[in-house]
């Protein structure tokens, strides 16, 4: 876990601001090949108040990415929080994914592409953020199906990987300026899923 991670859901604008320069300079030169260094001169920032914060540049590359799944889980959360229909709850789940996801798209594009660079502590640490979100979603799929509200002829451990896996190329085809916006990509995604669950 990340100095910036520790005990808090959101960043400081301090934080912010050097992650934002690491997403740009990982995007354009990856991550090997970007120093520390460059990374303090982008963010217009000294060497040490990057270290206050981040123990190394593994921590800003996981960073990027728990920033972004800590949004998400209390948004999922708070979602389940609101005792919808399975149908209603599934859909609002889906549509928070792409709409946040979106939002992230560089640093998603960033992390799908270099995640297989971190260490072994914090690829861990990367697992278990992502499975608490996939069970907690499976969970409200599988509560439906036992229900008779959703079909049980696909299991809601596919239903989930399918939701997710489309949610997870969003950086390969989705664009700011393109014909749709998040929200009505995130209703499609969410009627097709659904169209599988149902009855």
């Amino acid at each position: 876990m990340t100095k910036a991670s520790q005990g808090r859901g959101e960043l400081t604008p301090m934080e912010g601001r050097i992650l934002r320069a690491a997403v740009k300079l990982f995007a354009e030169k990856g991550f090997d090949a970007t120093t520390v260094q460059e990374v303090v001169a982008a963010a217009e920032v000294t060497k040490g108040a990057l270290y206050h914060y981040f123990d190394s540049k593994d921590d800003l590359l996981y960073e990027i990415y728990h920033s972004l799944i800590g949004i998400q889980t209390a948004d999922l959360d708070g979602i389940i929080a609101q005792d919808l229909g399975a149908k209603e709850t599934v859909r609002a789940i889906l549509i928070n994914l792409v709409v946040t996801t979106a939002a992230r798209i560089d640093e998603t594009a960033v992390f799908v592409r270099e995640m297989h660079k971190l260490d072994s502590e914090r690829m861990a640490a990367f697992r278990a953020d992502r499975r608490r979100y996939q069970k907690t979603f499976r969970d409200v799929i599988a509560k439906a199906q036992a229900a008779g509200e959703f079909s049980s002829a696909v299991p809601a451990d596919t239903a989930v990987l399918i939701a997710l896996g489309v949610v997870n190329q969003l950086p390969t085809w989705y664009r700011p300026d393109g014909p749709k916006s998040p929200e009505q990509l995130g209703a499609e995604i969410a009627d097709f899923v659904l169209a599988g669950l149902a009855n």
